[in-house]
C-alpha cells in the first residue's frame, strides 16, 4: 500500500514532469512510442500517374445531358450534325468515342465519351478553337433550350483496361459506375488488375476510367453485350471462374455507391 502511495504522489507531484521526461528520453523502440507512432509507407506517387497508361496521354470528357423528354428526337438529330462536323476536321484534337442514349437508370438522358488525344494541353486547345466557331456555338446555344441540368467529368483511363475502339452492332452497353470510399483507388485497380482477364471471352470489356476533375473516386466500367439475356449469361460465367469471386470479396468493401446504366448507341456513335 504504502508502494502505491508514493507512486500516486509521484504522478499527482512534480514527479510527473520527470515521469513524463523519461520516457520522452527513451528509444522509439519503447512502449510508449510503438503506442503512438502510426508507421504508413509513404506513397510514391499520385494515383493517377501509378494507375492510368503510360504509352498514350489521353484524357477523356464524360458528359451527362439530361434532356426534356419532347425534345429528344430534335437533341439526338442535332447532335448527331455536329458531331460528324468535328469529326471530320482534322484541326480538332478530339474525337466521340460513343454517344448513347439511356435506356434503364435515368430516363430521357444522353450520355456521350470523347478522347483528347494529348491530354490537357489537346483540352484546352479544343475548348479554344470551339469558342471561335460559330456553328458550335449556335449548336450550344440551341442545345440549351434542349437540356434540365447536365455535368461532365473528366477521366483516364485505367493501364489494365482495353483501349475503347469502334465496334459494329448492334449492342446494348452498360456503364457501371462506382462510387469508392477516398484513399482506396489504388487498392481497387490492383484488384481489378487482376480480375480483368475473367472478364474478356466474350469482348464485353470496353474501357475503364476514373476521374480526375468532377466527383472524385469516381470509377466508370464500360461493356457491351448483345442483348440483356447475354448480359446475364456473361456475368454468371464470370462465377464460374476460379478467382472471381476473390475479385468481389475484396472490392466491395471499397464501394460506397453503385449505380448501373444500360444504353442504346446514337446512330452516329461510333460504339455501335
Amino acid at each position: 500500500m504504502k508502494s502505491l502511495n508514493l507512486a500516486w504522489n509521484c504522478i499527482r507531484g512534480k514527479g510527473a514532469i520527470a515521469f513524463a521526461k523519461g520516457f520522452a528520453n527513451k528509444s522509439d523502440e519503447g512502449w510508449l512510442s510503438s503506442m503512438f507512432a502510426h508507421k504508413v509507407d509513404a506513397r510514391k506517387d499520385a494515383h493517377s500517374n501509378l494507375l492510368s497508361k503510360k504509352d498514350t496521354s489521353n484524357l477523356y470528357k464524360i458528359q451527362f445531358h439530361n434532356v426534356k423528354p419532347e425534345c429528344m428526337e430534335a437533341y439526338n438529330k442535332m447532335s448527331d450534325e455536329v458531331q460528324k462536323e468535328l469529326h471530320r476536321d482534322a484541326d480538332y484534337p478530339c474525337e466521340v468515342v460513343g454517344s448513347w442514349n439511356t435506356w434503364y437508370g435515368e430516363q430521357d438522358q444522353a450520355v456521350h465519351l470523347w478522347r483528347y488525344s494529348g491530354g490537357y494541353p489537346a483540352l484546352t486547345e479544343c475548348l479554344h478553337k470551339l469558342n471561335r466557331n460559330m456553328v458550335y456555338l449556335a449548336f450550344r446555344k440551341e442545345r440549351s433550350k434542349m437540356l434540365i441540368s447536365r455535368c461532365n467529368q473528366l477521366l483516364l483511363e485505367f493501364s489494365f483496361w482495353n483501349e475503347p475502339a469502334p465496334r459494329s452492332g448492334p449492342n446494348i452497353y452498360e456503364l457501371r459506375t462506382y462510387q469508392l470510399v477516398p484513399g482506396t483507388m489504388i487498392e481497387w485497380g490492383n484488384n481489378w488488375a487482376r480480375a480483368i482477364k475473367y472478364r474478356q471471352e466474350n469482348n464485353e470489356a470496353v474501357g475503364g476510367f476514373f476521374t480526375q476533375i468532377g466527383e472524385l473516386y469516381l470509377v466508370h466500367h464500360l461493356w457491351a453485350y448483345k442483348d440483356l439475356q447475354s448480359r446475364q449469361e456473361t456475368r454468371n460465367a464470370a462465377w464460374l471462374k476460379e478467382g472471381w469471386d476473390v475479385n468481389v470479396h475484396y472490392t466491395m468493401p471499397l464501394i460506397q455507391k453503385m449505380e448501373s446504366r444500360i444504353m442504346i448507341p446514337m446512330e452516329h456513335s461510333p460504339l455501335q
